[in-house]
C-alpha cells in the first residue's frame, strides 16, 4: 500500500532499568525534542504514564529505542525493550509501536550534554531524555532520506 507519509506527532521512549526517556517530534517529523524522565515501575505506573503521553501529544507513533550490539545482535537490553514495546503497544492500541536501532544513543547524548557543559552525574534523568531524542531525531532523519518531502511511503 502507497501513500504519503503521515503527518503527526511521534514519541519515542529510551527504556532504561531504572528509567525511560521521552521524546517527542512536531507534527512534520523535523525535529525531535525531550519531553520527560519516567520512572521504571513494576506495577505498571510506567505504562501508564507513557500511555498518557501518547494521548496526550496525540502521537500517532511510537519509536522504541532497540539496543542491539555493535555487531547487531539483541542481548538482554534487546529483550527488555522488545518486552516493554509489547506492553505499551497493548496499551495504546491501536497507535502503532516501531523499534529504531539504538546504537550509541546514550553514549553520544552524554557527549553532547558534556559539549553543552552539563555534569551528566548530576543529570542522569536529561541524558535519558536525550537518548530518547537521539533515537527519535535518527528515526525521523531515516525516514526522511527513505521518503522525501512528497515522496511515497509503502510497506
Amino acid at each position: 500500500m502507497s501513500g504519503l507519509v503521515p503527518r503527526g506527532r511521534r514519541l519515542a521512549v529510551d527504556v532504561g532499568s531504572v528509567r525511560i526517556g521521552v521524546a517527542s517530534c512536531d507534527p512534520d517529523g523535523m525535529l525531535a525534542t525531550p519531553v520527560e524522565t519516567v520512572a521504571r515501575s513494576s506495577d505498571g505506573r510506567d505504562l501508564t504514564r507513557i500511555a498518557e503521553l501518547v494521548a496526550e501529544y496525540e502521537a500517532i507513533e511510537v519509536i522504541v529505542g532497540l539496543p542491539t550490539t555493535l555487531r547487531g545482535e539483541h542481548g538482554a537490553a534487546a529483550d527488555a525493550a522488545t518486552g516493554f514495546g509489547a506492553r505499551i503497544a497493548r496499551r495504546i492500541d491501536p497507535v502503532p509501536v516501531v523499534f529504531h536501532d539504538e546504537r550509541l544513543t546514550t553514549v553520544a547524548a552524554t557527549a553532547m550534554l558534556r559539549a553543552s557543559g552539563r555534569s551528566t552525574r548530576s543529570h542522569k534523568a536529561v541524558i535519558d531524555q536525550a537518548a530518547a531524542v537521539a533515537i527519535l531525531q535518527s528515526w525521523l532523519d531515516q525516514r526522511a532520506r527513505q521518503y522525501p518531502v512528497g515522496g511515497a511511503a509503502g510497506e
